[in-house]
């Protein structure tokens, strides 16, 4: 496997989410020279306390779009509503067609698990996305690719069943997704009372200490996966 160019996929509910929740993990593959793309399905912006919806999500996507240089990475956004994301075909075969332009050989998404309707919907749509964009006799505009890796990040708001079984080690790539993080507001917090990165940087170094370095990102892997620890993920050598 060594040599293996890899292409990270990242499906987030709300623009930020992917980056919170594995961003780092994009980091450390895109600084190891492979490819890395955050998918938006919806930019988050109904959460403003002053802003519209719509000038919000004219300010996140520009947010996202600086994040992911941040990170080496690309930024998509699809064209669905804060807490009106729909579960249906016409969502899950817009997210296939990216998947089948776009080629990544891991995907990365929330958990089931969630109190976020959003969160969870998007984990019923990444799945039968995936299995769209991999079956040849569904007939779009580009062949079929299926992706052969997935893994679910941790996120505060998927708690429920969540179980970490990879751990990648972050500690190289640790500034640089705190960098990306802070191109939000939603981070700064002046827009939430909730302490995101005040979780997320403890829970770094808590998964740190559980995986024998200074910070690192817990994962779940669909179930019947060994526990791996390591500085790459299982079979994705950097």
């Amino acid at each position: 496997m060594q040599g293996t160019k890899h292409k990270i996929m990242v499906v987030g509910a709300h623009a930020g989410d992917a980056e919170i929740m594995a961003g780092a993990l994009v980091a450390k593959y895109t600084q190891a020279g492979h490819e890395a793309v955050l998918v938006h399905l919806t930019p988050g912006e109904k959460g403003h306390r002053t802003m519209s919806p719509e000038e919000y999500a004219e300010q996140k996507i520009r947010e996202g779009h600086k994040a992911a240089e941040v990170l080496g990475a690309k930024a998509i956004f699809l064209p669905y509503k804060d807490a009106e994301l729909p579960v249906n075909d016409e969502v899950k075969y817009r997210l296939a067609d990216v998947i089948r332009a776009e080629k990544p050989t891991i995907m990365v998404t929330h958990w089931k698990g969630s109190i976020h309707k959003d969160h969870e919907n998007t984990y019923y749509i990444v799945q039968d996305a995936i299995f769209y964009a991999a079956l040849p006799a569904i007939k779009r505009e580009l062949p079929a690719h299926g992706c052969y890796t997935q893994f679910f990040a941790e996120n505060w708001e998927d708690p429920y069943e969540y179980e970490v079984d990879t751990y990648v080690d972050i500690t190289d790539v640790y500034e640089q997704w705190i960098e990306a993080a802070h191109q939000y507001e939603l981070f700064s917090g002046s827009i939430s009372s909730f302490r995101y990165m005040d979780y997320y940087k403890a829970l770094a170094v808590m998964r740190g200490c559980l995986a024998g370095c200074k910070y690192a990102v817990g994962l779940m892997r669909p179930k019947g996966a060994k526990v791996h620890k390591g500085v790459h993920l299982p079979g994705k050598p950097l």
